[in-house]
């Protein structure tokens, strides 16, 4: 059975810049500790705002689903607002880069909802703002 896959020759394929990204390219054991260091702190930050705004007592399924999501949102903000690649974000969550990959059109897709896109902006702001006040304090 013929595959209809078309596959462009190398020269053919567009180039995607990632110049301006932080994380572009593969850091060292102490970049990868930092790194690490930034998701768990985006993921503690997502789950305590998530928190902030929950108004319900959460049964065993719930919780394991709000858990699900707190991940995905803070592997989309890791990645949006960070500019931290795919591949570094995922075993910092103990996942594979394709997972942040479907995270982040989940996340993406869930946008189109108002209320949500309110709380993912404030969540963006927020880690943009807690992360440039690192990265002041460090080249200080």
């Amino acid at each position: 059975m013929p595959s209809d896959t078309v596959f462009l020759p190398t020269a053919a394929r567009p180039r995607v810049q990632v110049g301006d990204r932080p994380f572009r390219h593969w850091p060292s054991a102490t970049g990868r500790e930092e790194i690490s260091r930034l998701c768990r702190l985006v993921r503690q930050l997502t789950g305590e705002m998530v928190l902030l705004t929950g108004d319900r007592t959460l049964v065993r399924r719930d919780v394991r689903r709000m858990e699900c999501h707190i991940r995905q949102i803070a592997m989309y903000v890791c990645h949006v607002q960070l500019g931290i690649p795919m591949s570094d974000i995922g075993p910092c969550f103990g996942r594979d880069r394709t997972t942040v990959g479907h995270a982040c059109q989940v996340v993406e897709d869930r946008r189109d909802e108002p209320a949500f896109d309110e709380f993912v902006a404030a969540l963006e702001r927020l880690t943009g703002s807690i992360f440039n006040a690192m990265k002041g304090a460090r080249d200080e």
